[in-house]
């Protein structure tokens, strides 16, 4: 959950399908990615690899801070990833709190 003030942020980070794994992980290090992102402060909640498709990274990000995590991965991961971002809440205790109605 994210604390008041806070906010959930997914980021999809696909892979260029025109790069093997190589010349993605060649591009990362030639832009400091795996220094500058996330940027210090921000919170990484999870970071899965969903095959395929490329990496899924939740963070928790203060609102004022929104603006440092867009900066980073335009400086660092683009020519590696296409990238999305989509708002986030944990869905998990109210998912709890109906199972528990049912039952």
């Amino acid at each position: 959950m994210a604390n008041e003030g806070e906010m959930l942020l997914t980021v999809f980070l696909r892979h260029q399908q025109d790069k093997n794994l190589g010349e993605i992980n060649a591009k990362l290090d030639a832009t400091g990615f795996w220094k500058q992102f996330p940027p210090q402060g921000i919170e990484v909640a999870s970071w899965y690899v969903m095959m395929g498709i490329g990496q899924v990274v939740t963070l928790r990000v203060p609102a004022h801070r929104l603006r440092d995590v867009n900066l980073a991965l335009e400086k660092c991961a683009w020519g590696a990833f296409t990238t999305e971002f989509h708002p986030t809440y944990d869905f998990r205790p109210v998912w709890e709190g109906i199972r528990a109605k049912q039952n």
